[in-house]
């Protein structure tokens, strides 16, 4: 699932790709909003992304991912 996040006075949004259900994630932007200082998330990879709780504009929250199509070579 692919999670946007827009950082106040920061040109950028920080975008991650979760392996999180949208109820996890819904879940940590709630407890993070109702008083932690940073909101934490993981990313597919395995790596952490941490935002200030004040610092959070916005997130966007996007359906999570299926099996992706491509082509290959013959």
């Amino acid at each position: 699932m692919e999670i946007t996040i827009g950082v106040q006075n920061l040109a950028r949004e920080v975008t991650l790709d979760s392996d999180q259900t949208a109820d996890e994630v819904t879940k940590a932007v709630r407890e993070a909003l109702e008083g932690k200082a940073a909101l934490e998330l993981t990313d597919q990879r395995g790596r952490r992304v941490i935002v200030p709780t004040a610092a959070i504009g916005y997130i966007e929250i996007g359906a999570e991912t299926r099996g992706r199509v491509g082509f290959s070579s013959l």
